[in-house]
C-alpha cells in the first residue's frame, strides 16, 4: 500500500487519526527473532517508506540527531570480516567457530538498517531529548515494517559498542548505534512473552497537604 502523498510545509493536517487497526497493531505488536526470519525483506521502495516514517517523530527544535546505514544484498556478508576482527579483538581466546558465527550476524535477515544516533552536542536541545528522538525513530520503523507485513526486530548486541566495527561503518567518535533493525518474513509466528502490567507502574500525583 503506497504512502499518502507527502504533506507540504504549511499544509493543514488532522489533529487526530482514529484507527482501530492501528490500536490493534500496537496492542498485539511482537518482535520476531532474527533466527526465524527468511526472505523476502522489504523492497528498496518499501525501505524508503519505512525510513520516511521513521523520520516522522517528535524532534524538539528539529535537531535530526540520527541517520541511517542500510545493509542489504552483498553488504551483509561483506561486513562479516569486520565483525570477526572486532570480535577477536575483544575475545582473543575465542575459537575459529565462534568467530565465524559472529561474522555472520547480518546474514540472519534480508535487510538490516543501522539507526545511528548522531547528536548535535553543541545544540541547546538537551542530549537526553535527542536520545529519545533516536529511540522513537527505531520504534516508528518497527511499527511501519509490521504494518507492511514484515517481521522486525530491534537489536544492538556487542557490535553496536565495538569501536572497530563502528569505525568500519563510518561512525564518528561522537556517534552511537541506537539500534540495528532487522527486517524479513517470519518463518513462524512468534508467541507472546511476559509483559509488564502498565497499571502497576502508574501513580497519580496529588498536591501535598
Amino acid at each position: 500500500m503506497p504512502l499518502p502523498e507527502k504533506p507540504q510545509l504549511g499544509d493543514p493536517l488532522a489533529a487526530a487519526h482514529p484507527s482501530e487497526e492501528t490500536l490493534r497493531l500496537l496492542a498485539l505488536r511482537r518482535s520476531t527473532t532474527v533466527k526465524t526470519m527468511i526472505e523476502p525483506g522489504p523492497s528498496p521502495e518499501q525501505l524508503a517508506e519505512i525510513m520516511e516514517i521513521g523520520a516522522r517523530v517528535p524532534d524538539h527544535r528539529r535537531v535530526c540527531p540520527y541517520r541511517f546505514v542500510v545493509f542489504d544484498g552483498d553488504a551483509r556478508a561483506e561486513i562479516g570480516p569486520v565483525f570477526r576482527e572486532g570480535f577477536m579483538q575483544d575475545n582473543p581466546d575465542a575459537s575459529d567457530a565462534e568467530a565465524t558465527l559472529e561474522s555472520q550476524r547480518f546474514m540472519r535477515a534480508p535487510v538490516i538498517i543501522a539507526v545511528v544516533f548522531s547528536p548535535q552536542t553543541e545544540h541547546r536541545t538537551p542530549i537526553w531529548e535527542q536520545t529519545l528522538t533516536a529511540g522513537a525513530v527505531c520504534q516508528n520503523m518497527l511499527i511501519a515494517a509490521n504494518a507492511m507485513g514484515f517481521a522486525a526486530q530491534w537489536l544492538t548486541e556487542w557490535y553496536a559498542y565495538n569501536r572497530h566495527v563502528l569505525n568500519a561503518m563510518g561512525l564518528e567518535p561522537h556517534e552511537q548505534i541506537a539500534g540495528f533493525l532487522y527486517f524479513g518474513t517470519a518463518e513462524e509466528d512468534p508467541k507472546e512473552r511476559p509483559r509488564v502490567e502498565a497499571a502497576s507502574l502508574v501513580s497519580h500525583w496529588q498536591k501535598a497537604d
